[in-house]
């Protein structure tokens, strides 16, 4: 607890058992709870996180990346969070820095924090990100803050965390359940006028690390430019209903 603000981590998690303890052994000590949800997942994913202490849910069929944090976000509000912090428990982003994350929402600087893997191409490509996925997160990040008016240094990373408010407030259960949340959750919060902030966070590509496909990869950039078109024509206004991709 920070500030007698009660933090929760959220872990999406599918497949994460060889990478599960290490993610939840670098969170820092600050962390409340700790709630993973299992999306049908075939290895020990669910029992090593009750081994671990944590707070696991399964899902009874995979539903999907967006499906998932659905559930995450839905357990974090009813279990009393302030802060929910979003990382994947592939160990690719660092865990220590959810400690920086919650201090800034706490300290009431930003609604949202995001953790930005683009700090240089040279950095990011030497860490093993594809060329193509570098590439293309440019392009949509790029096309993303045109028609946002913002200029965020990405909008792609799986790292995250939001004031209890955002969650609360922004239509995020009728995102897809697929992994163009993320780019509609994003799209949401600039609607509302919350403050986003940024950190660098250094990642790490490696064989055990969830990375989807380039086909998926390609429905997902797809998604993307829709949802920002959806945005631009006012589909996302606070006060206007709207449908799920």
């Amino acid at each position: 607890m920070y500030k007698g603000q009660k933090i929760i981590v959220v872990l999406p998690a599918y497949n994460a058992a060889s990478t599960l303890e290490r993610t939840v052994s670098d969170l820092p000590d600050m962390v409340d709870e700790i709630i993973l949800v299992d999306d049908k997942s075939h290895d020990a994913t669910a029992q090593i996180g009750r081994r671990l202490g944590l707070t696991v849910f399964e899902h009874d069929r995979n539903g999907g990346y967006g499906a998932n944090q659905k559930t995450c976000y839905r357990l974090a509000l009813e279990h009393g969070a302030d802060i929910i912090a979003m990382i994947h428990p592939d160990y690719q982003y660092d865990p220590k820095l959810v400690k920086y994350f919650a201090e800034f929402i706490a300290d009431g600087y930003f609604d949202v924090m995001l953790g930005t893997r683009i700090r240089s191409r040279r950095e990011a490509l030497a860490g093993g990100m594809p060329p193509y996925k570098y590439y293309a997160n440019r392009l949509l990040t790029l096309f993303e803050n045109f028609v946002s008016g913002y200029n965020l240094s990405e909008w792609h990373t799986g790292m995250r965390a939001y004031q209890r408010e955002v969650l609360e407030k922004i239509d995020w259960q009728k995102n897809s359940d697929d992994f163009v949340f993320d780019s509609q959750v994003l799209f949401r919060i600039v609607a509302h006028g919350y403050r986003i902030g940024e950190i660098p966070v250094p990642v790490r590509y490696f064989s055990e690390a969830s990375s989807i496909n380039f086909w998926r990869s390609c429905r997902y950039g797809l998604g993307t430019v829709a949802t920002g078109l959806r945005f631009w024509l006012g589909d996302y206004r606070p006060d206007k209903k709207d449908q799920s991709l």
